[in-house]
């Protein structure tokens, strides 16, 4: 390679180890560009496992998810980045304070396997956050902004990952279970596989959930408490519904089998709908004993964002190959190869006159969930 003006020859040399990021890294520029509420959480991330005894609380694990969806496609590298804390309280009701969840990162361990110097098996563990700042000085310290920087062992697994969730971040902020957040997280990261299933023992339940050694060890209580909890959660948030299977060794439950699908385009218009509502009266909705009130006694009015948005062309009744590039773009991605204008058929002849009535946001959730159903059903096109 000839060197340019004011280049030695050896600055003209190609780097050979030059790092570019993975397709994770990829997808979250992407999504991050694209703005919303939709962002990726790395799969070297979400399938790392919590050293023995340890995992993150609720609270926690919704940090990282923020940190992770502000990071956007620059988490990989050395750099620090900035958070509002405004946007940290969002998504944190109770009177946790932001410096203990902060810590709570710095302290808590993973690890993943790895090997030795010497080549032979090993057990890495590590933290994620290596340091941060706290600006401290406004509000009793709840205002201002926070900075921190991933450690290096974190950015590495971050940079190499090629596979990735897509994760909502107004379902992320309404779980109330840890476990179900987790599930939700390994839901999503194999939802477009070809085996759409998580399948491990006891031990790997534990691991995967974060489910310390001393509790729930009774599958009994661990199914009642844990499993079930998590599923009416993930099934009232998610953008896909789970089930799961015990895999039994005489009595004793020996694995369990998760299986994930993609909800339906009605079903996907009601999450949609329940995340734009508050987070009270949820578990009431969900266990459907919630009243409900009628317009004039105290009924709450539609989302005012709703109201002031102007209006939104509906789904086409002919080709969206010309015109639709956001109903286009959404089917090349969700498709799985088959033909766009098939998949249009048949949404318009599942969904009906209630067609109609959709635009926006709820149309293309719809659309989507459509397009991940046809696949689940049919397979990937050839």
């Amino acid at each position: 390679m000839e060197p340019k003006a004011g280049q030695t020859a050896e600055e003209a040399e190609p780097v050979a180890d030059e790092v570019s990021p993975g397709r994770a890294m990829r997808v979250a520029a992407a999504l991050r560009a694209k703005g919303g509420d939709e962002f990726a959480k790395p799969g070297n991330i979400i399938e790392v496992k919590f050293v023995k005894g340890e995992s993150l609380s609720l609270t926690a694990s919704r940090l990282l998810a923020l940190m992770i969806l502000t990071a956007g496609g620059d988490a990989w590298e050395d750099k620090p980045h900035r958070i509002r804390k405004a946007d940290i309280r969002r998504g944190h009701k109770g009177n946790e304070r932001i410096t203990d969840m902060l810590e709570e990162l710095h302290r808590t361990l993973f690890a993943v396997d790895d090997k030795s110097w010497r080549g032979k098996k090993a057990t890495l563990r590590f933290s994620l956050i290596s340091r941060s700042r706290e600006e401290t000085e406004e509000d009793g310290g709840e205002a201002g902004w926070i900075e921190w920087e991933f450690t290096p062992d974190a950015r590495k697994m971050i940079q190499a990952s090629e596979t990735y969730a897509v994760l909502n971040r107004q379902a992320v902020l309404g779980f109330r279970s840890n476990y179900a957040l987790r599930l939700y997280e390994l839901g999503a990261l194999r939802l477009h596989r070809r085996q759409a299933t998580w399948r491990g023992d006891m031990a790997a339940l534990r691991a995967a959930l974060g489910i310390p050694p001393e509790v729930y060890t009774d599958f009994a209580q661990l199914r009642r408490k844990v499993l079930e909890k998590a599923k009416a959660e993930i099934d009232q948030l998610a953008h896909f519904r789970v089930e799961w299977r015990e895999i039994r060794q005489g009595r004793t439950v020996a694995e369990v089998e998760f299986r994930f699908e993609p909800k339906s385009p009605p079903e996907v218009i009601e999450t949609v709908d329940e995340l734009d509502r508050h987070s009270r009266g949820r578990r009431e909705r969900r266990d459907g004993t919630a009243e409900t009130l009628l317009v004039g006694q105290g009924a709450v009015a539609a989302s005012t964002n709703a109201l002031n948005k102007p209006e939104e062309k509906t789904f086409p009744r002919g080709s969206i190959r010309f015109g639709h590039d956001d109903l286009l773009k959404i089917g090349r991605t969700h498709g799985g190869g088959w033909d766009i204008d098939m998949i249009a058929s048949g949404f318009r002849e599942h969904m009906g006159e209630r067609l109609e009535k959709l635009r926006g946001v709820k149309l293309a959730a719809a659309w989507k969930g459509f397009c991940e159903s046809w696949v689940t059903r049919r397979g990937r096109a050839i």
